[in-house]
Order: structure tokens, then sequence, then C-alpha cells
């Protein structure tokens, strides 16, 4: 009598469903990387912002207004409110240019070199509101899609 042997390996058709499969998450997962991967580097510019918008605010807190310089280079920032910017210019690698207008105290940063060309050229803008107890809101807007823009 003979004897069937047991069947070793896998079918195509389970071959063709485990890349199917793998296809679906790659096509899931590698915009969400690449999206993540410009936020990360979108973090410099946001830090920065951050950093200048603290020092304006303690300005603000000490003289009761914003200052009266518009400040258009990482120099004139570091120069009038202690604040290191690393923009382009000064070495660094996703800040093309800045503003900060003094009497508002709007803040206005430019981003670059994200490989996102969604993202590339457009700005950020962090404005003050003062609340009827003298502390600062700040909100984001700007030209950058709204997906890359801070959530505070």
């Amino acid at each position: 009598m003979l004897r069937k042997r047991g069947q070793k390996g896998f079918t195509l058709i389970e071959l063709l469903i485990v890349i199917a499969i793998i296809g679906i998450l790659a096509a899931i997962a590698i915009p969400m990387y690449r999206a993540q991967t410009v936020k990360a580097k979108l973090s410099e510019v946001t830090n920065s912002m951050s950093h200048v918008a603290s020092a304006l605010a303690a300005f603000y807190s000490e003289e009761g207004r914003f200052t009266n310089s518009t400040m258009t280079t990482a120099a004139a920032v570091k120069s009038s409110l202690g604040v290191a910017v690393p923009a382009l210019s000064e070495g660094g690698k996703y800040i093309s240019a800045l503003n900060v207008a003094g009497v508002s105290g709007v803040l206005t940063f430019w981003a670059t070199n994200t490989g996102e060309t969604a993202v590339d050229g457009m700005t950020i803008i962090m404005s003050p509101t003062i609340t009827p107890n003298g502390s600062i809101i700040w909100t984001y807007s700007g030209t950058m899609p709204v997906a890359y823009l801070p959530k505070r």
C-alpha cells in the first residue's frame, strides 16, 4: 500500500496573500513615515520659534510692550533677545529666513530643506494675543499645510 507524504511548503495562493498584505502595509506605512520625518525636521523651526516667543514674552512682562525693532536675521534676534536661532545663513538646516515684528510680536519663520515640496518655502507664524490679565496666548498659522503645524 502506498502512503502519501505530507505536503511541505506554501501554496502559490498563500504566498500571493502574504505579498498582498505586505504591499498594503507598505502603502500605509511609507507616507506616514515620510510625514513624521518632515515633522521631525520642522521641530528645529518650531523649537526656535518657541524660544523666541518665550524671550518676547519675558520682554513684554518686564517692559509692558514688545520690542520696537523688527528683527530679520538670527544675529539680530540673538543681540536683541539673547536667543540663538539656527538659521540657514548661520549654520542651521531648516530655517531659511525669519522675521520678528517688534511692535506686534508676530514671529514668522520660513522652512527649507525638509524634503517635502509642500513644506519647503512655506511659513509658520506665531501670533501673540494678550489676555486681560496680561498673559500671552500664542497661536500658530501660516502658509504651512495644517498637517505640519504644531497642535498648540
